[in-house]
This record gives structure tokens, sequence and C-alpha cells, in this order.
């Protein structure tokens, strides 16, 4: 099974529209869907090795552009959203707190998130519902997730055709350890 999706991803990784939809999975990751872009962006450099700056670009610009959603949500939509979340889980009232501390730390949160599997969107939300200056958040957001795309593409720009042999070697460890890192990067948002 894990075979002929590890085929199909690296089969629509040449398709014409894989840069729109690499695009797409970038901004929604950001702002509120689990799935990093790594996972089409990484077959797409794998399959088209002279095109790992421009698949780079295109998972820098949507990521940045949905980081700005995500901000606007936590901004904007925090009464509707944020709170009602944080009092299911017991938080309404650390709230304020919470955004001292958050605030205290600069862009520090927000470049970790985006160089690390850490869910960005957590702290893309968390950003605009503590009002991190929007001009940090945003010049953050572009160093971080510029250093994380670019270094992958040029990892895999480099090293394409070994990286893609360990994998295909060893698909079935590959995916139980992007498995664990999702999972950790889960647990990191449940328990800090």
């Amino acid at each position: 099974m894990l075979k002929k999706l590890y085929d199909w991803t690296m089969a629509f990784a040449d398709h014409p529209r894989a840069l729109w939809v690499l695009g797409i999975i970038a901004f929604v990751e950001a702002s509120f869907f689990p799935i990093p872009p790594d996972v089409l962006m990484i077959p797409m450099i794998l399959a088209r090795p002279s095109r790992a700056w421009l698949i780079a670009s295109v998972a820098l610009v949507g990521s940045v552009l949905g980081g700005i959603l995500g901000y606007g949500i936590g901004a904007f939509f925090y009464e509707e959203l944020g709170r009602p979340v944080l009092e299911a889980m017991g938080k309404g009232d650390a709230m304020a707190g919470f955004n001292d501390r958050f605030n205290s730390f600069g862009f520090w949160p927000v470049l970790i998130a985006g160089l690390t599997p850490f869910p960005f969107k957590v702290i893309t939300i968390m950003s605009g519902w503590t009002g991190l200056p929007v001009v940090t958040f945003i010049v953050t957001s572009i160093i971080a997730r510029a250093l994380r795309f670019f270094i992958v593409a040029a990892l895999l720009w480099k090293f394409g055709a070994p990286i893609r042999d360990f994998i295909e070697r060893r698909l079935g460890l590959m995916f139980i350890l992007f498995i664990v890192i999702l999972a950790g990067g889960f647990y990191l948002v449940k328990y800090l």
C-alpha cells in the first residue's frame, strides 16, 4: 500500500498542476491543515531536481500567505474560535499570562516553528491572538520558511539520487519516521 502511495506521489510530482497543488497545500498547512507541504515538495524535487528552487519558492509563498491567514484567524476570530477551544481544554483563564509570555520571546517561536516539523499553523494563529507585531511575524515567517524549504531543496538537488534510493529501499521506515515526527509535533502542541 505504501509503495502504491509513494509511486502515485512521485507520478503526481511531475504533473503540470503539481506546483499549484503544492502552493495550496503550503497555504492551508500554515493556517489550518495538518499535513506539511514536504509530503509533496520532496517527491517533486526528487522527480525533477532541476526545478528544486522553483518548487521551494512556491512552497515559501504559499506558506507565508497561509501564515498571514492563520495570523488573521488568531487576531480577528479568537473570540469565536480560539477562546472556545481553550476553554474546552480548561485553559481559558490562562490566556492573558500566556500572551505576555509568548510575546516576550519576540520572533523566536515563529522562527523555531517555521524551521522545524512543529505544526506551523499553531504558531501563526497564536501570533495573531497574542498580538505579536504583524511585521515581525511576516518577516520572521519569510526567513524561517525560506531557510527550511531552500535547505531541503538544496540537499535534494545535490544528493537527490542517493536520497531517493534510500527512501525507496526503506519506505516503511520513512513512513514510520514521518508519523512519529508528525505525532511528536502534535504532542508538543498539546502539552506545552
